[in-house]
């Protein structure tokens, strides 16, 4: 939408070897420039890893509660534990290893493979702890829950604001005919630092105060303005104000001054329509927020032919 070139974005995804001790699945968005594929996004799935330690750390469940409309029945695992094996074996930690225990337990589905192995091998490894099966009874049932609590996740996405920018100025850029003379930057309206040029086609009086009323209106609609009132020839003030970006450019000339009408002048395609003064800025205002396109423009007004030498 701000003018990259698809064909040049790729999404990748991290290898194990290059994820970051945090992320359970990592892909970064890249962006082919002169310095080749550079990353400039980065999607990082958290899970629950932050809440988890953080609880861990403070001996706290970091959980959210979710409300449900109606109870509804769900298989649990009631536990017994023998606190004098757990208190011999985890000594301090004994509550904590009793809490991740009973966490499981909230859903048979967690607990279940917890159970078969204490089963078969009589032992089983919860959050780093060996539990062994004398430590702990249970009972497979079901119970009426009116809430669910669980650990939300996280995914983090992180831009290389810099990186992004630069790859724009790239891809917007090229050259008119391989003319390096006439360098255009292709910004499209919605991100173009200045939205719209105001040119006078001679520097007479009556010329120039027609120019500044166009230009204040468009101001007055926060469109960015740029007018130049120089000398130079018409062709050279479009080729300076394409360079810098400006997609369109409004021509007082001097049928302005017996009709009111104006050339508007869109950048890339360098086609232009003749149309009233009055309705310049709410045209420029449209293209810009995507309201009305060129192509509508150039069907609803006439073309016009006007040579840029």
């Amino acid at each position: 939408r701000i003018g990259m070139d698809p064909s040049r974005l790729r999404f990748r995804q991290h290898l194990a070897t290059e994820m970051a001790h945090y992320a359970c699945d990592c892909w970064d968005l890249e962006i082919q420039s002169s310095y080749g594929w550079v990353e400039c996004v980065g999607h990082a799935d958290r899970a629950c890893y932050d809440l988890d330690v953080h609880g861990k750390a403070t001996k706290t469940p970091m959980v959210a509660t979710l409300k449900l409309d109606e109870a509804k029945e769900v298989e649990v695992a009631k536990l017994k534990f023998d606190r004098k094996a757990l208190g011999k074996t985890f000594k301090a930690n004994q509550r904590v290893v009793a809490n991740a225990l009973e966490a499981l337990a909230e859903n048979w589905a967690d607990f279940e493979p917890i159970a078969t192995a204490l089963e078969s091998e009589g032992k089983t490894t919860v959050d780093g702890f060996e539990i062994t099966k004398d430590m702990v009874t249970w009972k497979k049932t079901s119970k009426k829950v009116h809430e669910i609590k669980f650990t939300p996740s996280v995914i983090e996405p992180s831009f290389g604001m810099g990186r992004i920018l630069y790859s724009l100025l790239e891809h917007c850029f090229y050259q008119r005919d391989a003319d390096e003379q006439r360098c255009v930057m292709k910004f499209k309206p919605a991100v173009a630092p200045q939205k719209c040029a105001v040119l006078p086609i001679s520097s007479g009086d009556e010329v120039n105060r027609v120019v500044d009323e166009i230009a204040a209106e468009l101001m007055e609609s926060d469109l960015a303005t740029r007018v130049d009132k120089s000398t130079a020839a018409l062709g050279r003030r479009y080729a300076r104000v394409d360079e810098v970006g400006v997609p369109f450019a409004v021509t007082v000339d001097f049928d302005t001054l017996t009709d009111g009408t104006v050339t508007l002048r869109e950048r890339d395609s360098m086609a232009q329509i003749r149309l009233p003064k009055a309705e310049v800025t709410k045209l420029v205002f449209d293209f810009v927020h995507g309201r009305t396109t060129w192509e509508e423009a150039t069907a609803k007004y006439p073309v016009v032919q006007v040579k840029e030498d």
